[in-house]
């Protein structure tokens, strides 16, 4: 139990003294030395008294000076790390804008490259083929080969048109020299007829 105590009270100690400098016990000593001053019977005693609340005072002075140092020096790293904040933050900025930068970079380069394969497979497929020369060569000679066989063609209708024809002068005249016949023996049955008397 007394141990928690002692823990307590060093505890409470510290939060008071803040930094650790023992602030407050000099101030405890220095209003003790003070009252023993006051209450002192001869002189050297009080001159010695004197002597050690100057050099107490003199150490609270040192103290306070040292503080104040520690917060002007607090205060310069707090503009310190403002600043480095601020300065990270524009990289940040500077970096999200890389990267930004970056990824249209690489959407442009994948554009690029699609583009390219797909040139290289167009050009695959065109060596394939023969090139436009030598297509107008084989279309010219396509052309030229078409136009003869059109003509063997129509010559060829030409001459089974002629065929008909002469079929059809050769089936006239036999239906021609038929008939002839016919009215030849239809008129020697005549003639016969009359040269022979009616019964």
């Amino acid at each position: 139990m007394g141990a928690v105590t002692d823990d307590e009270v060093i505890r409470k100690r510290l939060l008071i003294d803040g930094d650790g400098a023992g602030d407050d016990r000099r101030i405890n000593l220095l209003v003790k030395s003070f009252i023993k001053w006051c209450n002192s019977g001869s002189q050297e005693e009080g001159y010695s008294q004197y002597q050690r609340m100057l050099s107490t005072l003199s150490q609270c002075e040192f103290s306070m000076g040292k503080t104040l140092l520690v917060y002007d020096m607090n205060l310069r790293e707090m503009e310190n790390y403002e600043k480095i904040y601020k300065e990270i933050e524009c990289s940040i900025a500077g970096a999200h804008e890389k990267i930004a930068e970056c990824k249209k970079q690489i959407l442009q380069a994948k554009r690029i490259r699609k583009n390219r394969q797909e040139y290289d497979a167009l050009a695959k497929v065109i060596q394939h083929h023969p090139d436009r020369h030598e297509t107008l060569k084989e279309l010219e000679a396509l052309g030229k080969e078409l136009e003869h066989l059109s003509h063997i063609k129509e010559l060829e209708l030409r001459r089974k048109q002629f065929h008909v024809l002469l079929s059809t002068i050769h089936e006239l005249q036999q239906t021609l020299e038929n008939d002839e016949k016919l009215s030849e023996v239809e008129e020697a049955q005549e003639a016969s007829m009359e040269a022979d008397p009616k019964p």
